[in-house]
């Protein structure tokens, strides 16, 4: 509803009237494309008494559902809710668009997983120009923790979000990375759209430390039943997709790619089963992207095919690809050999119907090119890290006193926070804060080593404490508040350039 349209329906045409309610408006900072007539009731969000609030104004039969204070505002009667999980469930309820959907594998989608909880109105800036199914909600076990915040909260703020933007196309929420079936249990049961199973610890990576005696001898361990089905099914076979391109199992790596992925067939199995009991659209999402060694296009094929054949249903898969996809920085590796090993990895994605899944997709944007070609839309990329590093270049380029003693305190703990993240950084090439400028501090962020020190030390940034009090969070989170336009029109620049490198143009 326009701000106009609100205007008039709440007082009428006087032009004296609907001064009187831009002057509310702006007293109470509503956000206009918040705005939704619900009956005979208006609803949208406002900040009132410097935090955000859902205001009703009116009586409605959905009135007495929220949780809150009954007050007078601007002569109108009106319910003032604070928002809660509690509120948040009964907005999902009455507006299905703040609920999350599947995203099914037909076309485009990019996660974009936000630490802080207040990037969704930026990623919803930046979508609105392209072709793309966004996953709004996206959070591992990991970046919970680090971050302090639950699946719970991480849902509520998107719905909020989605709220406050006016935004009804549709989005996702992924609970990403899980490995355990409690969690993964909370999650279905709140609601979420898309499950990212974690296959690392069912996956054997040890097998370049092993003798080929040795592999032999651990080939000889697998079940009888299974190996000899597995021989029948590839030994000496060859499989020919649609491209041309030859897949051939031999004596030299049948047994070593039975070992390193048999396990996690019965693991991915058994979270099938817990799937199927929700009562929504769940979309299965398989990570076998945590090795040290890439996924061969043979290996790729044998995980499909076995998935296929035990009848797991996965709407998309994360091999490892060639290359590394380190956090927060472009490409590393021969961009020749990618694509040619990404083609094949797209054409076995298509023959099983699903779409391929890049992990750490953050800014990796000499690849994105090739991803959109050989893909042509059906694929999904996730993001997370980037979004973070934009919400620190606004310090950076608003607060210089903060953001030294931010990047400080990532040199202290950087080792620290090695032990979640695998990353290559050399911290000599970080130059030398005294040496650089108020000025020039935001540029900083183009700097791969500082970004990659930033990228992973936000669990210590945003949890660490000093005599009881927040070091930096309480800080930032005001900061961010007070320049919540810059972050909105940063992510919407940089997630864009994401974007349009891997070519999501609507058509």
């Amino acid at each position: 509803m326009s701000w106009r349209d609100f205007a008039e329906e709440l007082v009428g045409t006087s032009k004296e009237a609907v001064k009187k309610v831009a002057e509310y408006a702006e007293d109470y900072r509503i956000y206009p494309r918040s705005i939704v007539k619900e009956g005979k009731s208006f609803y949208f969000i406002a900040k009132i008494d410097q935090k955000k609030k859902l205001v009703i104004l009116n009586k409605s039969k959905n009135f007495k559902l929220f949780q809150g204070k009954i007050e007078e505002l601007a002569g109108f009667k009106a319910k003032i809710a604070p928002l809660s999980h509690y509120n948040a469930e009964i907005l999902r309820d009455i507006f299905p668009f703040t609920a999350p959907q599947a995203l099914g594998n037909q076309s485009a989608s990019i996660g974009l997983g936000d630490r802080l909880g207040i990037a969704t109105p930026g990623h919803i800036a930046a979508i609105k120009d392209f072709d793309v199914m966004p996953v709004f909600a996206q959070q591992s076990v990991r970046e919970l923790t680090l971050t302090g915040r639950t699946f719970k909260s991480v849902l509520d703020d998107v719905s909020w979000a989605v709220f406050q933007e006016g935004y009804q196309d549709g989005f996702a929420a992924d609970a990403d990375h899980l490995k355990e079936k409690p969690d993964i249990q909370n999650a279905l049961d709140l609601g979420y759209t898309m499950l990212t199973l974690d296959c690392t610890d069912y996956i054997n990576d040890d097998l370049d430390q092993m003798s080929k005696a040795e592999i032999e001898e651990a080939y000889q361990e697998v079940p009888d039943y299974l190996r000899e089905g597995l021989e029948d099914q590839y030994l000496n076979k060859t499989f020919v997709l649609d491209s041309g391109y030859q897949l051939e199992y031999n004596e030299n790596n049948f047994q070593e790619i039975v070992l390193v992925y048999y396990k996690m067939l019965d693991f991915a199995k058994e979270i099938q089963h817990l799937l199927k009991k929700s009562d929504k659209d769940v979309d299965f999402e398989i990570s076998i992207d945590e090795t040290s060694t890439p996924t061969t296009p043979e290996a790729h094929f044998f995980v499909a095919n076995e998935l296929k054949r035990n009848k797991i249903k996965v709407n998309s898969l994360a091999p490892r690809f060639v290359g590394e996809f380190e956090k927060g920085i472009d490409y590393i590796g021969d961009l020749d050999q990618f694509e040619k090993e990404f083609k094949v990895h797209s054409d076995i994605a298509d023959r099983f119907g699903y779409k391929l899944s890049i992990h750490s997709g953050s800014d990796k944007f000499s690849v994105f090119p090739i991803i959109g070609r050989y893909t042509q839309g059906r694929v999904h990329v996730k993001t997370a890290g980037t979004n973070w590093l934009e919400a620190i270049r606004v310090v950076a380029e608003n607060d210089p006193s903060l953001y030294r003693d931010i990047h400080a305190y990532a040199l202290e703990k950087f080792e620290a926070a090695k032990e979640y993240y695998h990353v290559t950084t050399d911290l000599s090439k970080v130059p030398e804060l005294a040496k650089i400028s108020d000025r020039e501090l935001g540029s900083l962020l183009e700097i791969d080593e500082v970004r990659q020190l930033l990228h992973i030390t936000y669990g210590f940034i945003l949890q660490d404490k000093k005599d009881g009090r927040y070091i930096f969070r309480d800080k930032l989170y005001k900061f961010w508040d007070e320049h919540d336009k810059e972050y909105r029109q940063g992510l919407e620049k940089h997630i864009g350039r994401h974007l349009k490198k891997l070519g999501f143009y609507k058509e």
